[in-house]
């Protein structure tokens, strides 16, 4: 017997087909496009003295985090609490599946600030990735001075860093520890405790660039009701003094984040972005 052929593919299958490449190709290209943001996002933000809690950090969004960070990545862990500012080994830092993760060992009463901050990589995006990247991750103003010049279709490097910390609420005693300044590259400072505001009450936050305030830096914030419903991300710009007054309109767990993009000459990458986020629960 002759050995049956293919069957030439029907005008519905290259249609499928075509429509399958497409969508891959679109999902590759949002994938790239979209930066990762990465927030300290512990199990629980009110915790018992001298108790253990499991510390995540998601790479991602502030809902799932779509991969772990590697240990050799991390410049620095950090707790600061009633006993002082502590630097944590980073052998004690986990990349498992999709989410770093540490533990967390809690002592006295009060605010503590926990945080982490990544070493510098480079990524190389094209012009339509990096524009969109700019567009949809809080950059407007080098998005602007893109157009400004004519330099849309421009590829770019780009050399980035990230700085994330959280509140976590140790007993019943508040603390000032919230508004110790860390002296990463890119930092969110709180003027006010967020665990003795309250719903209708406004935050006052520092934002630090190189230990600097970074006056007129857009600042977006967001976050999770307690059934887990989006709290609806907006946006501000920080004061001359470099201070974000973000409106607190519900209860949740929230996120507050900026990236501090710079163009960048003589150097082996064209813009730097320094990248600040910061979480808390307001109950």
């Amino acid at each position: 017997m002759m050995p049956s052929r293919p069957m030439p593919p029907t005008p519905l299958r290259r249609a499928r087909r075509v429509a399958t490449l497409t969508i891959g190709l679109l999902a590759a290209v949002v994938a790239v496009a979209s930066g990762h943001d990465m927030f300290v996002k512990p199990a629980r933000y009110f915790v018992e003295e001298n108790a253990e809690v499991l510390v995540r950090i998601l790479n991602g969004t502030f809902s799932r985090s779509e991969n772990s960070i590697d240990r050799v990545r991390v410049q620095d862990i950090s707790v600061v609490s009633p006993t002082g500012h502590e630097r944590l080994d980073t052998a004690s830092w986990s990349a498992t599946g999709d989410t770093s993760t540490f533990r967390l060992r809690t002592g006295a009463t009060g605010t503590y600030v926990v945080a982490a901050a990544t070493k510098p990589s480079v990524i190389p995006l094209d012009a339509k990735e990096f524009n969109t990247y700019l567009r949809d991750d809080g950059i407007p103003d080098v998005l602007d001075a893109r157009r400004k010049s004519g330099e849309l279709q421009k590829a770019a490097r780009e050399r980035y860093s990230k700085h994330v910390k959280a509140l976590v609420q140790v007993g019943q005693t508040r603390t000032a520890h919230f508004g110790t300044a860390l002296g990463y590259p890119a930092e969110l400072v709180p003027l006010d405790n967020p665990y003795a505001l309250a719903v209708g009450d406004t935050l006052r936050v520092r934002t630090l660039v190189d230990g600097k305030p970074a006056a007129n830096q857009y600042v977006l914030f967001g976050g999770r009701t307690p059934k887990g419903g989006r709290l609806v991300q907006r946006h501000v710009r920080s004061d001359s003094a470099g201070v974000a007054h973000i409106p607190l309109r519900q209860r949740g767990i929230w996120y507050l984040k900026f990236i501090h993009m710079a163009r960048v000459a003589a150097d082996s990458v064209d813009y730097e972005s320094r990248w600040a986020t910061l979480t808390f629960q307001l109950r």
